[in-house]
């Protein structure tokens, strides 16, 4: 069970690793014209870099709980 978990751990953390380099790349690729821009309401690169920080701080947050699982399973 516990190498199950550690490999679960593993994968939340590679997932929120990923879901920050492309909210990184997200932001970079955002244009001037696209934040001077008057229009209502959030543009898409800031939809995207949303959705990326969202995607992040929930596969942290998995990656916590299964943590906190494994020492909770391995306390003798």
């Amino acid at each position: 069970m516990s190498t199950f978990l550690i490999i679960l751990i593993v994968l939340a953390a590679v997932a929120a690793l990923v879901s920050l380099i492309r909210g990184i790349v997200s932001f970079l690729q955002t244009t001037e014209a696209e934040l001077k821009s008057g229009a209502d309401g959030p543009s898409v690169s800031s939809q995207k870099q949303n959705k990326m920080m969202f995607a992040r701080v929930s596969f942290q947050a998995v990656a916590i709980i299964l943590c906190v699982m494994l020492l909770a399973l391995n306390r003798h």
